[in-house]
């Protein structure tokens, strides 16, 4: 540890003072133990005793400082006599004019959170202004903790003017215990291995290894399955939504976070938690410890692209919140019957041109409701259509659609819905749909919210969205991951009854996607190499390798027909199930095409001031262009046609390659 760059970096902090205690550790008493909760310095004023500190055995005796950051382990196995000592515990940043320039500095040094200890030479100085710390810090008023705040300066002065000279010692704290807290305090955050690594001063391949050999696993394998159990245990415990789920363990929406939970658990969420509930006696009383005896006892599942990005998180709602229990649909759906019932029972209107009694309809069943003696009104109202759930018998023109995730394809058609799932900030038909009731998640929409728009037809993208809301109204569901965008565009509009509309937004779609390939050629930037990136944080890129990720990927591999730099094209010319990869900035050069879109969202991390970043020549030379996180998210056609727009005109904007 470098003294010169801990005294720097101390003259830059900014530092708040938690909690400062003293204590007594009496022989014969039982092991104490501290889980720092903070940057803490123990000093211990006398006696002498045996000590681990993460998990690594010292002998002390006398006068001794001990310091470690947040997490680390303490605990006081024996003492001879009796050992008096002190803990401050503080919280330390650097001033914010100064962040920049030593960052790089902070994460060589850790001078707050590095553990290590020293023998004080004239530990009397140091125990006076301790001693009067304490007692400041016990009265409790605020300006007397200021003047804590000013000593505590002081004391750190004295420490390191008797340490100049000397060595500082750190404390080599077993490596896997390190990284196995760190997993369990920080899995709700996107990491690398390769960033663990470097903040435990190991390598990659090193820290793998002891992973397999001690704990029989990966640790991308060991990482997954704390997500996992935290996950079951919130999904089984609690009324939290996907979403919120998927947040709390480290997974920037409820499509990916279900992903792996169905590879993990072999179910998705929503069935996994519907099975286990059935298997209960007491189907409304799941508690966290029922649902783990209830889980399996599985192997640790395989991770694959887990650690991608961090957004969205603004809009989230609250984890615990209260939902409806799933009575009030059935008592809804019950009180619809019954009105249509009287309503059938009671009410007569004189249909015109014939004069006849006709029973009027309630207005959930308007589209199917006839209007003549006989019934071809009725069957002209109405269609069947085939899907891979069976013969539907469908509106013939719907008028009040609800649907999720598909919001683009249909708006696309000329058909405004009724409720649509949430939309994300940016996305293309942000501002068309924003009068329309939002739904919540795509992947979980409420079934009371859907049933209270009285829907004449219901589209959806996925089983577990069909089976909730099947019993409400006619619902399509519709396999997007199986089809192409030619098929599923095709297949909406002949539910919606608009197949010429459908068949006309694809040649336009086509049309457009030709004269933009012409432009590119012509501008000489169709055959240059590109790359989607997404992230920053933790000295990582995703790095986009798949046609169907989204992020723009569709629009410029597919349909533009452009490449990406080898690394990337050999990944998507495989067509393995791999949609991104997380990169180290270390190669992330190799990963770099001649043009970069990176997508952009609130909080992302600023890389303007990262040396690594602003040597890649597309970035150095102008050729990296941001597109918003909500544009580039979907791959229904309107989006489609709009991300096609933006990219082929921010790539005919930037600079060309020299």
């Amino acid at each position: 540890m470098d003294f010169k760059d801990h005294i720097v970096l101390w003259n830059h902090a900014a530092v708040e003072v938690i909690d400062i205690r003293k204590a007594s550790f009496i022989s014969g008493q039982p092991p104490l133990k501290y889980r720092l909760p903070a940057s803490t310095y123990l000093y211990i004023v006398r006696g002498s005793a045996s000590l681990l500190i993460d998990d690594s055995r010292y002998e002390i005796s006398g006068a001794t400082v001990f310091h470690g950051g947040k997490g680390t382990t303490i605990k006081l196995l024996k003492t001879h006599e009796i050992l008096d000592y002190y803990l401050i515990m503080y919280r330390s940043t650097l001033t914010l004019p100064a962040r920049r320039n030593l960052t790089a500095l902070l994460d060589r040094s850790k001078p707050f959170t590095a553990s290590y200890h020293c023998t004080p030479a004239h530990p009397l100085p140091l125990y006076e202004i301790l001693d009067q710390m304490y007692g400041e810090w016990q009265t409790g008023s605020d300006l007397e903790h200021l003047h804590v705040k000013a000593l505590f300066y002081q004391w750190v002065h004295e420490l390191l003017r008797q340490m100049q000279g000397q060595e500082l010692h750190p404390l080599r704290a077993d490596v896997l215990d390190q990284a196995v807290r760190y997993m369990h305090d920080s899995y709700s955050r996107p990491f690398t291995l390769d960033s663990l690594a470097g903040t435990l001063g190991t390598s990659p391949r090193t820290l793998s290894r002891l992973f397999r050999i001690r704990l029989q696993t990966s640790p991308a394998q060991y990482l997954v399955q704390i997500r996992m159990d935290k996950a079951r245990e919130l999904l089984l415990g609690t009324e939290a939504t996907l979403h919120d789920i998927a947040a709390s363990v480290g997974y920037p929406d409820a499509y990916s976070f279900g992903k792996m939970f169905k590879k993990h658990f072999g179910n998705s969420p929503v069935r996994y938690k519907n099975s286990v509930q059935a298997a209960s006696p007491w189907r409304d009383m799941i508690s966290a410890l029922s649902a783990n005896d209830i889980a399996r006892e599985g192997t640790l599942g395989y991770i694959d692209d887990d650690n991608h990005y961090q957004y969205d998180l603004k809009g989230a709602s609250s984890m615990f919140r209260t939902s409806k229990p799933s009575l009030m649909l059935t008592l809804l759906l019950c009180f619809t019957i019954v009105l249509s019932a009287c309503s059938s029972g009671t009410a007569t209107t004189t249909t015109a041109g014939n004069g006849s009694n006709t029973p009027s309809s309630s207005p959930a069943a308007t589209a199917s409701s006839t209007t003549s003696p006989d019934n071809t009104a009725a069957e002209a109202q109405t269609r069947t259509i085939s899907t891979i759930k069976g013969d539907i018998e469908v509106p013939a023109n719907p008028q009040r659609v609800v649907v999720l995730y598909l919001l683009g394809d249909v708006l696309a058609l000329g058909i405004k819905p009724v409720g649509v799932s949430s939309v994300n900030e940016g996305a293309a038909f942000e501002n068309e749909l924003k009068d329309v009731q939002k739904l919540g998640s795509w992947f979980e929409a409420s079934p009371e919210a859907v049933l209270s728009l009285d829907p004449d037809l219901i589209i959806v993208p996925s089983e577990e969205t069909y089976n909730a809301l099947h019993d409400i109204a006619p619902t399509v569901l519709v396999p997007y991951e199986k089809m192409t965008t030619v098929e599923r565009v095709s297949f909406i509009g002949h539910t919606l009854n608009k197949e010429d509309q459908a068949t006309s937004l694809l040649n336009d779609f086509n049309a457009k996607v030709e004269d933009s390939k012409l432009k590119l050629k012509e501008a000489g930037i169709l055959d240059s190499t590109i790359s989607i990136m997404e992230g920053g944080g933790e000295r990582s890129m995703l790095v986009i390798m798949s046609k169907q990720y989204g992020r723009g990927s569709q629009v410029l591999y597919e349909y533009l027909g452009m490449k990406a730099p080898e690394k990337i094209q050999q990944k998507i010319d495989s067509k393995t199930d791999v949609g991104g990869e997380s990169v180290s900035f270390e190669v992330i050069a190799d990963y770099s095409g001649e043009y970069i879109f990176r997508s952009s969202y609130d909080g992302m991390t600023d890389l303007t001031g990262d040396p690594i970043w602003n040597s890649i020549p597309a970035v150095k030379e102008g050729r990296l262009m941001n597109i918003d996180f909500g544009l580039s998210y979907y791959n229904d056609i309107y989006s489609l046609n709009a991300q096609l727009d933006y990219m082929v005109d921010a790539l005919l904007t930037a600079p060309r390659v020299n």
